[in-house]
C-alpha cells in the first residue's frame, strides 16, 4: 500500500458489502439492491493518523460483522484531518456521528460546543480508544547516537517535529520532551526542581528543529523522502505503519516517554438527527473489543483492552511511562506551554528571532 501524505479534510463515502467491492455515492445502495437508510449509515470525523487502520482494517471487519449479525449492509462516510481542525469542523456543523481525535483537549472543544456529552469519559477505558508512545526515529546506524530526548538537545542534531499550532501530534511530542526534562529535575530535587534546566532543555531542542511542518505525516515525509534532519519525534504507530508499508525507519523508545492516549466519543446531536444510535454504539463497542484492538495493533497502535495485549508482545518497552496527568493534566499543559505567554510559545518566538539575526 502506498504511503499517502495528509491533505485537506476529505470525505470518502463508501458502501461496504461482504466482498467490499462497492464504492458508491453517499446515497449508497447495499448489496441487496435496496436503499440504505440513515440507521445503517455512519459518519466518522477522525484525526489523520487513524486513516489507514479505519479505512483498510476496522471498517471492513465491522461491516462484515454487522452484516452477519443483522443481515444489513452498513455504509460509512469518512473524514480525516488534523485533530484540531477536525474538532473545529465538527463543532461548527460537520455532522459526524463519531469523533476520534488525537487528545482530550480537542474532545473538550466538542463538549463545550454541545456536540459531545460531558460524561463521555464514563465509557469503556475512560473514553480512550488507542495508546501509543512518543518515540524518536533516526538515520540508519544511528550516527548521532540518539537514545533519549536529552540527545535531541546536543549540538549538531537536526530535529523534526510538526508545529503544535496545527498538529495535535506535535503537542504530544513536545509534552514528552518537556515531561522527560521535568521528571529528571524532580528526581534530583522533588521539592524544588530546577525549572531553569527544564526550560534550557526545551530551548536547546527547539533551536535544533530544522523544520516544523503542519502535520506529523508531513514531518515524516520530510525526514524520509527529502532526507531532512537527523531525528524525527513521532508516534510509535506511525513508524510501525511505515514499516508495514515497506518504508521502515529505525527508531528508539526513550527510557522514559509519554503514553499517548487518543479519545473517541459519540456525537449526540448528529446521532439524534440521523437515527443511527444502534449502529454508532455497535461500532464503538467493536473498536474497543479485543478484535478491534488487535486490528489497531496490526497498524502499530498499542491496545487499551488488556485482552489484546498479546498482539504487541515483543515490542520494545520503556523503563518508565508517564502520562499527561503526571504533568498536571492536558488543560494545565495547554496553558503552561502553548498559551501566548507559555513556555514553548516563548521559546519558539525567541528561536525565530535568533535565526533572523
Amino acid at each position: 500500500m502506498e504511503f499517502r501524505p495528509p491533505h485537506a479534510a476529505r470525505t470518502v463515502p463508501i458502501s461496504i458489502s461482504l466482498s467490499l467491492a462497492m464504492m458508491l455515492a453517499t446515497t449508497t445502495i447495499g448489496c441487496g439492491g435496496k436503499p440504505v437508510s440513515n440507521a445503517d449509515s455512519l459518519k466518522i470525523g477522525a484525526y489523520s493518523v487513524v486513516r489507514e487502520v479505519f479505512h483498510d482494517g476496522l471498517i471492513p471487519a465491522f461491516a462484515k460483522k454487522w452484516k452477519a449479525e443483522t443481515g444489513r449492509d452498513a455504509t460509512f462516510e469518512e473524514s480525516y484531518n488534523a485533530s484540531g481542525a477536525q474538532a473545529r469542523s465538527i463543532g461548527s456543523g460537520f455532522d459526524a456521528d463519531v469523533a476520534a481525535l488525537s487528545h482530550v483537549g480537542d474532545m473538550d472543544l466538542l463538549v463545550k460546543a454541545g456536540k459531545v456529552a460531558p460524561d463521555w469519559k464514563d465509557g469503556p477505558y475512560k473514553g480512550i480508544l488507542t495508546h501509543s508512545l512518543v518515540v524518536i526515529g533516526h538515520r540508519a546506524g544511528n550516527p548521532k547516537s540518539i537514545h533519549d530526548f536529552a540527545d535531541l538537545a546536543k549540538p549538531g542534531v537536526g530535529v523534526l517535529y510538526p508545529d503544535p499550532k496545527t498538529s495535535g501530534g506535535a503537542r504530544w511530542n513536545i509534552n514528552a520532551i518537556y515531561g522527560s526534562a521535568l521528571r529528571e529535575a524532580r528526581a534530583k530535587d522533588a521539592a524544588n526542581p530546577d525549572l531553569a534546566a527544564v526550560r534550557d532543555r526545551l530551548r536547546k531542542v527547539q533551536s535544533n528543529v530544522v523544520n516544523m511542518d503542519q502535520s506529523g505525516r508531513q514531518s515524516m515525509a520530510s525526514f524520509s523522502r527529502t532526507g531532512t534532519g537527523d531525528a524525527v519525534v513521532t508516534y510509535e504507530n506511525e513508524l510501525l505503519l511505515r514499516a508495514k508499508e515497506g518504508d521502515a525507519i529505525p527508531y528508539v523508545v526513550p527510557p522514559a516517554t509519554l503514553l499517548i492516549e487518543s479519545p473517541i466519543a459519540l456525537v449526540g446531536p448528529s446521532i439524534a438527527k440521523h437515527g443511527n444510535e444502534e449502529l454508532a454504539k455497535a461500532f464503538l463497542a467493536f473498536l474497543t473489543s479485543a478484535e478491534g484492538q488487535r486490528i489497531f495493533a496490526e497498524y502499530g497502535f498499542r491496545p487499551v483492552n488488556p485482552e489484546a495485549e498479546d498482539a504487541v508482545a515483543g515490542r520494545p518497552e520503556p523503563t518508565e511511562v508517564f502520562t499527561t496527568d503526571d504533568l498536571g493534566g492536558w488543560a494545565a499543559l495547554e496553558e503552561e506551554l502553548y498559551s501566548s505567554g507559555g513556555l514553548w510559545s516563548t521559546i519558539a518566538a525567541e528561536a525565530v528571532q535568533n535565526r533572523g539575526k
